[in-house]
């Protein structure tokens, strides 16, 4: 199985996480022994990430920590599986705000959250990930 993609964008980080790591999404296509199951998963997570966003921007925004947690691990887990290294970690980090109760502050990060999450899609739907076979 080969998954082609850009090279990972530390130029401005050099010890940053790559925003999307391919070996994630080819290690994802060994583990259901289908290549084409880890990119339509891909495809999915690119077409509900305006879906994802929302959730956890209204769980933050109506300070409703169960929803929040949800909402933020939902995008965490599947980020990973994507192989979106930076999302991950930044909901990481708001995963660890929300337990703790602080969601005015991990409500704050939200324009962090947005301007990842884009470039996570973007460098996906620019690799040879998301592109029809």
């Amino acid at each position: 199985m080969s998954f082609q993609t850009a090279l990972p964008d530390t130029a401005g980080n050099p010890g940053a996480q790559p925003l999307v790591d391919p070996a994630a999404l080819q290690d994802l296509g060994e583990q259901l022994n289908s290549a084409a199951v880890a990119k339509g998963f891909a495809r999915d997570y690119a077409r509900m990430w305006d879906q994802r966003y929302a959730s956890l921007s209204t769980a933050l925004n109506r300070r409703d920590q169960a929803a929040a947690l949800d909402a933020v691990l939902s995008l965490k887990t599947s980020s990973s599986m994507v192989g979106g290294l930076r999302l991950a970690e930044l909901a990481s980090e708001l995963e660890e705000l929300i337990r703790s109760g602080e969601l005015a502050l991990a409500a704050s990060r939200l324009g962090d959250v947005a301007a990842r999450g884009s470039e996570t899609v973007d460098e996906l739907q620019l690799s040879s990930v998301l592109r029809e076979s």
